[in-house]
């Protein structure tokens, strides 16, 4: 009778264990995590001084500004332009209302300016 050939232990392979399950928060939870962070941020401040108006448009070739006011302006005023890239002061030397020069403008109406540097609409303008 031949030799018995020898059984080699082959080793198991290791069973895969499942990841551990995520705690999973609940809503409440979530809230009050946001509330705390919102309060860490701190909001941003407007400028204190009066805004005369808003930027509502652009014209970059004849670097002129379209501003809605919410304060009255005269020619000779000083003004301030202040916005995310724009910071700069400019008297006014001349002003339009739909294509006609005025001295003055009242509350409310769109005024066309021309400018020394580029401004962006939403740019604040205020007294200098």
């Amino acid at each position: 009778m031949p030799p018995k050939k020898k059984k080699i232990a082959r080793k198991k392979p290791a069973l895969k264990r499942k990841p551990a399950k995520k705690e999973v928060r609940k809503p409440a939870v979530k809230k009050r995590i946001i509330k705390k962070a919102l309060k860490k941020v701190k909001p941003v401040k407007k400028p204190k001084e009066n805004i005369i108006g808003l930027i509502t448009h652009y014209f970059p070739k004849v670097q002129a500004a379209v501003i809605k006011l919410k304060a009255p302006v005269n020619v000779g005023e000083t003004l301030k332009f202040k916005g995310h890239t724009t910071d700069f002061n400019q008297t006014i030397t001349s002003m339009q209302i739909d294509h006609v020069s005025v001295s003055s403008a009242k509350k409310g109406q769109e005024i066309g300016l021309l400018v020394n540097s580029r401004v962006r609409e939403h740019d604040i303008v205020t007294k200098a």
